[in-house]
């Protein structure tokens, strides 16, 4: 794992000073900067499939009601939001360099914002939900309800006739050979060690649900099952009228 690890940071650094390297990019208002769009797209892909493999894992979830499953999806649900965020952003900054703007509400980032809220409404929704059964069967519900609004955001709105025409987005620069091979490379080039190091993420960050699990499980709040501890959830009736003599 350590070996793994090393591997992991030396591409990131390789994949990194790449980008800076190659040449610029064509058909930009500012080439130089356009260079952003190595960590954009990467981080868009990133969260699109984390989308489809919540969705995928909250099905699972319902279908078990193992905790481990929900460990698993609560990860997942985790780095989708995390790589949402770092597009979102990332987009923004491109906005600035390339259009002048922060903030161009361009149908496209109108759209992936809306992605972005989706994922941000589901971290909240477990954080607000306290028994676990409830929760896990909460979540993933929502994970899977949210997979088609969400592909009709990703893939199906931004690419309608009418919204392509009034996109800032360089979907047309790119579909006119603004990226050369070189561009091309550094894009898969950085995609691979995303994908990686989300990789990496998602283990860390089950192994830690697992071993909360674990406590849990241990200190008797839940059982191997989780749901919660019966001495917990079980109240007795008791009379609270003084006992009458013989």
């Amino acid at each position: 794992m350590t070996f793994a690890r090393g591997v992991l940071l030396l591409g990131m650094a390789v994949a990194t000073v790449l980008t800076f390297v190659l040449p610029p990019a064509k058909g930009f208002r500012e080439p130089d900067l356009a260079r952003i769009i190595f960590f954009h797209l990467p981080c868009a892909f990133m969260t699109s499939g984390l989308v489809f493999l919540a969705a995928w894992q909250g099905i699972q979830v319902l279908r078990t009601r193992s905790p481990q499953l929900d460990v698993r999806h609560a990860a997942t649900v985790e780095l989708g939001a995390l790589f949402g965020a770092l597009t979102m952003a990332t987009g923004i900054l491109f906005s600035k360099v390339q259009w002048g703007t922060w903030w161009q509400s361009d149908p496209r980032q109108t759209s992936f914002l809306m992605v972005l809220l989706i994922l941000a409404v589901g971290l909240i929704l477990r954080a607000a939900i306290g028994d676990e059964r409830r929760r896990a069967a909460v979540s993933a519900s929502y994970s899977v309800a949210a997979l088609v609004p969400a592909i009709y955001l990703i893939f199906v709105y931004p690419r309608l006739p009418h919204i392509t025409k009034e996109s800032f987005h360089p979907s047309n620069t790119i579909a006119q050979g603004g990226f050369d091979s070189a561009y091309r490379l550094g894009l898969i080039s950085v995609f691979a060690m995303l994908v990686g190091l989300a990789v990496l993420l998602y283990r860390m960050r089950v192994r830690v649900g697992q071993l909360e699990l674990q406590w849990e499980v241990t200190n008797g709040n839940v059982d191997d099952f989780g749901h919660g501890a019966a001495d917990s959830r079980l109240v007795r009736p008791v009379s609270v009228r003084p006992e009458r003599g013989p």
